[in-house]
């Protein structure tokens, strides 16, 4: 029998699902400039919320007419900033999930380029700017790099991933950097490779994963940016 259309080829019922979601947008978000883990805000707007609601309808259809093969969401993670806990509240209040936050997922630390454009960050910063957006080991001044949100956030995906049930998907809602991290990481990706990821307002990247004999999460099949919904 042929899998259904958007099914999973990856076999075994011990796999553990995790499902990344990334927040909706924010007046930051629209200016392009840089929003990092250093500061709560900011929230999201009314555009914003349109799009957590859409996320929130996709994760519900998970195991349904969405991905008819993987478990339906059963835990809720998020990092603790507004706009991931805006999402995550409405993913919790379609699926009656509970949102646990966790620092480990939180956005880079943009240090001083904290709600400054791109353009603005070259233009003070040209070759450190350059050195960050391309090395993956370069820090920002005052703040992280990919290496280090990549660091930081496996450990927390290595727990999420420890307590999921294969009978069930566990939902983290995060950032851009942070789930550019974690699918890299997942991959076996240099740090530096890891910026290429295009990672939508509320879209959905499926990470499915065994669990070798040290606890180690060993990938076995990613879907990534799988259901963009800001259509």
């Amino acid at each position: 029998m042929s899998r259904p259309s958007g099914a999973s080829p990856a076999a075994g019922a011990d796999l553990r699902t995790v499902v990344l979601v990334r927040h909706g947008v924010t007046e930051l978000t629209e200016a392009r400039a840089y929003s990092g883990g250093g500061v709560p805000g900011p929230s999201l707007t009314s555009r914003g919320r349109t799009q957590a609601a859409r996320a929130a309808d996709a994760v519900f259809r998970i195991g349904k007419d969405l991905w008819p093969d993987l478990p339906r969401a059963g835990a809720l993670v998020a990092s603790p900033l507004v706009r991931t806990l805006e999402t995550a509240a409405a993913v919790g209040r379609r699926t009656g999930q509970h949102v646990r936050p966790d620092d480990r997922f939180a956005e880079c630390v943009f240090g001083d380029w904290e709600g400054l454009t791109p353009d603005a960050i070259s233009a003070g910063w040209p070759e450190l700017f350059a050195a960050w957006s391309t090395t993956g080991t370069d820090r920002a001044p005052g703040g992280e790099s990919y290496a280090d949100v990549g660091e930081r956030a496996w450990t927390g995906l290595r727990d999420v991933v420890a307590a999921t049930d294969p009978a069930s998907t566990t939902v983290v809602v995060a950032h851009t950097v942070t789930i550019r991290a974690l699918a890299g990481r997942a991959l076996g990706a240099p740090a530096s490779s890891w910026r290429l990821l295009r990672v939508p307002p509320c879209s959905l990247t499926v990470l499915r994963f065994g669990l070798g004999a040290d606890g180690e999460p060993a990938l076995a099949e990613i879907t990534a940016a799988g259901f963009p919904t800001d259509g």
